[in-house]
């Protein structure tokens, strides 16, 4: 995942391994459901938002 510039869309997170959790996160890339369905459709701007929520996600995940 580098991105080479904001202006652009962000690479995927996905890291194959797609297992929803209970609390609603991909174990992997610590997407919704609704975000790596949507993923091709967003915008860049959208993408990024994404991608910036991913770390406190997953350590959220940690402190289970």
């Amino acid at each position: 995942m580098s991105p080479v510039t904001p202006a652009a869309g962000p690479a995927s997170p996905c890291i194959n391994l797609c297992v929803m959790g209970a609390d609603g996160y991909c174990s992997g890339c610590r997407r919704t459901l609704a975000e790596v369905a949507g993923w091709a459709r967003m915008s860049a701007d959208e993408q990024w938002a994404v991608i910036r929520a991913l770390p406190a996600r997953e350590e959220s995940n940690e402190r289970r």
